[in-house]
């Protein structure tokens, strides 16, 4: 008997149309940053995030750096985020010359904890940036009265969180700015990517310039800046997909209901909850194992892929204050819940391509590796 194919642990859906696109801007002449960049900010805003000034940029990471810089952060200034969340986050803090201060996250959503980023405020701190992690929006209404009590910014990390909703309002309308990232593996893609929606005129300005080597007009360079525009073959592809994500984004939220009722049962296992007046989009499909070492939750990750042919990821088994590259930077207390979820996690395949058949081959998978301590 054959080996079962393995079930992706994600999987970019780019068709027809996305090439015709590309194929349009070819032969359009217009490569470089152009008329389908500007399309696609503006249908981005309207459809994604209220109409909010959006600018597009060449990665979700150059998104957060900008976004950074035009909203006035600095050497000198700490910004607070979560350690548990990809390595971006806290880069793109540091590349600023400030100082990312690591706070601890919620036990339920993954998503920074508003009592422990309040202990973290010292009269250094700048900003709050949260990561709307695995498309489940942040705790928004105490993360703002934090950051109103202390004076401070708020900036939102929106890299997996296209069309999350909170309280009604879209992820990306709360912050100064909101990143969304447009890489290959995330809702929608223009290929490689990112675009910052902006609160004001004046940010979006700022990032227009430090995109684009400090100018608006050819020649007329205003400030110091960087190279970090979209090309319009990104933004053509990226346009296609907007017009997609809605459905596929329906689609993930079906397959993790599928998944909620099948593995809900399951002993030591915990599918992830979906907050009162909140919208998840999924962009990972994530399970605790309770109680869990991170030895036997890796356990579990290589039976799923080795034995069930069932790709899963863990996101994120190492916390960014514990990475060689971020260590230096040292949380401003003990992250209990951060060490926690990094022990226990695993993201299952949730992506819009799945059948019923991998379906079932998943929730079996994770029933059996589970069940037998793998």
């Amino acid at each position: 008997m054959s080996e079962p194919a393995m079930i992706p642990a994600a999987r970019p859906i780019i068709g027809d149309e996305e090439r015709e696109a590309v194929d349009r801007v070819m032969r359009s002449g217009m490569v470089a940053q152009g008329p389908e960049v500007a399309a696609f900010e503006q249908e981005f805003a309207d459809q994604l995030v209220g109409g909010r000034t959006c600018v597009a940029v060449n990665s979700g990471t150059s998104g957060l750096h900008l976004g950074l810089l035009a909203a006035g952060i600095g050497a000198g200034d700490e910004v607070i985020v979560p350690s548990f969340t990809f390595a971006a986050t806290a880069n793109s803090v540091a590349l600023t010359g400030a100082t990312p201060v690591f706070a601890d996250i919620e036990a339920d959503t993954f998503n920074l904890d508003p009592e422990s980023v309040r202990a973290a405020v010292t009269d250094a701190t700048a900003a709050i940036m949260p990561v709307h992690l695995y498309g489940h929006p942040a705790e928004m209404r105490g993360l703002l009265e934090v950051a109103e009590d202390a004076g401070v910014q708020l900036f939102e990390d929106a890299a997996q969180a296209h069309g999350a909703q909170y309280d009604g309002a879209p992820v990306g309308s709360f912050g100064t700015f909101a990143m969304f990232s447009l890489y290959p593996t995330k809702n929608m893609t223009s290929g490689e990517g990112g675009m910052v929606a902006c609160e004001d005129e004046e940010i979006a300005r700022g990032i227009r310039l430090l995109r684009n080597q400090g100018m608006e007009k050819q020649y007329a360079n205003e400030i110091v800046g960087l190279n970090n525009r979209m090309t319009d073959i990104h933004a053509a592809i990226g346009r296609v997909q907007l017009g997609k994500v809605g459905g596929w984004t329906a689609r993930r939220q079906e397959n993790a209901a599928w998944l909620d009722a099948a593995l809900g049962g399951v002993a030591g296992v915990v599918v992830p909850p979906v907050r009162q007046g909140c919208t998840h989009v999924y962009h990972q499909y994530t399970i605790r194992l309770a109680g869990a070492s991170g030895a036997e939750r890796d356990a579990v990750v290589t039976a799923l892929r080795e034995e069930h042919r069932v790709g899963c990821g863990v996101y994120y088994p190492i916390p960014n204050h514990e990475l060689v590259s971020l260590h230096r930077f040292a949380p401003a207390h003990e992250l209990p819940q951060t060490a926690r979820a990094a022990a226990e996690v695993i993201s299952l395949p949730v992506h819009p391509s799945l059948s019923e058949d991998d379906l079932e081959r998943i929730a079996a998978a994770v029933s059996a590796a589970v069940g037998a301590g793998a």
